[in-house]
């Protein structure tokens, strides 16, 4: 006859089989980090989660490049690649090998620099099954290039980890004007175009999902086409510019002041973005796409004050890792 388990011995096992749970929830996807957000309502089937929230091509210490997480159902759709989005993925606790989807808004490499790397590392993680991605010309040509940059890393783990090869997984969508972008199951996914000197085209995106609607602007200046997008949608993210500090975070920069005239002519100020806000009718106005992130520093009060201006709905000041 076997021995008679004791208490603290079954204990150990409870405890053992609740860790691996929600270790297996985590590799799922159910289990995103919030970094201090709010509680997500029980229930909730369609998250967003602000995966990075600075602006701008340098690279910053405190925050990560721009790109947006939904989760609906469980399955992430990822809205443009800044540095490091694999990464902050990861951080969410999203599995790399679940990436199904990915839009990007336009080709300035905030936005896109980390997408050839999210490709390749989602694919070194276990990714097996396509992936669809849809933004501006030239993706296909960009997707191409990713996979030849990383062409020997690639052929080298095919032939000595038997992996299936990568190129065949993704499928590039290339947009060039407003409309329906994709819809399944879980979402209806729409676009317009943006104003976002010089470049074109860039687009703004909006999702639709089983219990809520959020758009993400890109970057843009006050469009008439976004707030049409984003009418009556739950949340809003939208990008948002200090207008008084681009003096001082262009003040050493060589060609400062066609840099500055070209922040100030292709972004939303923080006047104008509650105004935007406002129009459309969203509930929610969410922060993103900082200008300036760090130095010269914007305080969050600074920054809910100039919103709350021309918007009286509810307003969030994003920072990395946020579940709205």
């Amino acid at each position: 006859m076997g021995s008679v388990m004791s208490r603290r011995e079954a204990l150990a096992v409870l405890g053992s089989v609740a860790a691996a749970a929600v270790a297996e929830c985590a590799s799922m996807g159910f289990l995103a980090s919030r970094a201090g957000a709010q509680s997500t309502p029980a229930g909730r089937r369609t998250r967003l989660i602000l995966l990075g929230t600075d602006g701008g091509p340098r690279p910053k210490k405190t925050r990560a490049a721009p790109a947006n997480l939904l989760l609906v159902d469980g399955v992430p759709y990822v809205v443009d690649c800044g540095e490091g989005v694999a990464r902050q993925l990861v951080l969410a606790n999203v599995p790399l090998r679940t990436l199904r989807t990915v839009f990007i808004t336009h080709h300035h490499s905030d936005h896109n620099a980390g997408y050839a790397s999210l490709l390749l590392l989602s694919w070194a993680s276990g990714l097996g099954t396509p992936v669809d991605v849809y933004g501006p010309p030239p993706l296909a040509k960009m997707t191409q290039a990713a996979l030849e940059l990383n062409r020997y890393d690639i052929e080298t783990r095919i032939e000595d980890e038997g992996r299936k090869p990568l190129g065949p997984l993704i499928r590039p969508h290339e947009l060039t004007q407003g409309g329906v972008v994709m819809q399944d199951e879980r979402v209806k996914v729409t676009c317009v175009l943006v104003n976002h000197p010089p470049v074109v085209p860039a687009f703004a995106y909006r999702f639709d999902g089983p219990d809520r609607s959020i758009v993400i602007s890109g970057d843009t200046t006050p469009t008439d086409s976004l707030v049409a997008l984003a009418r009556g949608a739950d949340v809003l993210v939208h990008e948002v510019l200090h207008v008084p500090s681009v003096d001082r975070i262009v003040a050493n920069i060589p060609n400062a002041s066609r840099l500055k005239e070209h922040i100030i002519a292709s972004h939303t100020s923080l006047d104008d973005v509650g105004k935007v806000a406002a129009k459309a009718g969203v509930k929610t106005l969410v922060l993103t796409h900082l200008v300036p992130s760090e130095e010269p520093k914007v305080t969050d009060e600074q920054w809910l004050e100039g919103a709350r201006a021309n918007f009286k709905g509810e307003i969030v000041v994003g920072r990395d890792l946020l579940e709205i």
